[in-house]
């Protein structure tokens, strides 16, 4: 497509050039005026040249969109889903704030050795948060405690991923 465009103006500019390297003869208007029309119906042509060209690639561009089934192109105009009635929208709103709001119960404090340790018990939150199982499972640790092992979720960690503490 683009070597057809080229040898055309290639071959355009060619030709305007050998009409227009004759010597001019002074007084001679008629010569003038035909390397004048002949220059403008040069520029008119490349101009109709690019103006087909991007026609036929919008062309193609709209063509492409939809899928090809024996031949025949079949187009799909997007549809906008239908909103949500009022009472489903409050509700989902709810239900995306409740899935980050941990319960205060199993909000523990444990001294270790290395100093106290604050976190959410594994078994309380199973036991009292509807989506304990997707909590990050980076925040997950196990402790030694001067009463034992305990496992839970550390409570800075849970902060920085969006999670607090219900209040109440």
């Amino acid at each position: 497509m683009y070597h057809k465009f080229i040898a055309t103006i290639a071959a355009l500019s060619i030709a305007i050039t050998g009409l227009s390297a004759t010597s001019a003869a002074a007084g001679d208007r008629n010569r003038d005026l035909a390397r004048i029309a002949a220059g403008v119906l040069g520029v008119a042509i490349v101009g109709k040249i690019i103006h087909d060209n991007n026609k036929d690639r919008q062309n193609r561009e709209h063509a492409n969109q939809g899928h090809v089934n024996r031949g025949h192109v079949v187009t799909r105009d997007r549809v906008q889903p239908r909103p949500l009635p009022q009472k489903y929208r409050e509700q989902k709103r709810h239900q995306r704030q409740d899935s980050k709001l941990l319960p205060q119960s199993c909000f523990r404090s444990y001294d270790t050795r290395r100093g106290q340790v604050v976190m959410f018990g594994s078994r309380c939150l199973q036991k009292n948060f509807r989506h304990a199982n997707r909590l990050p499972q980076h925040c997950a640790q196990t402790i030694r405690t001067f009463q034992g092992t305990r496992s839970g979720y550390d409570a800075r960690c849970l902060r920085g991923a969006g999670y607090s503490l219900a209040r109440g």
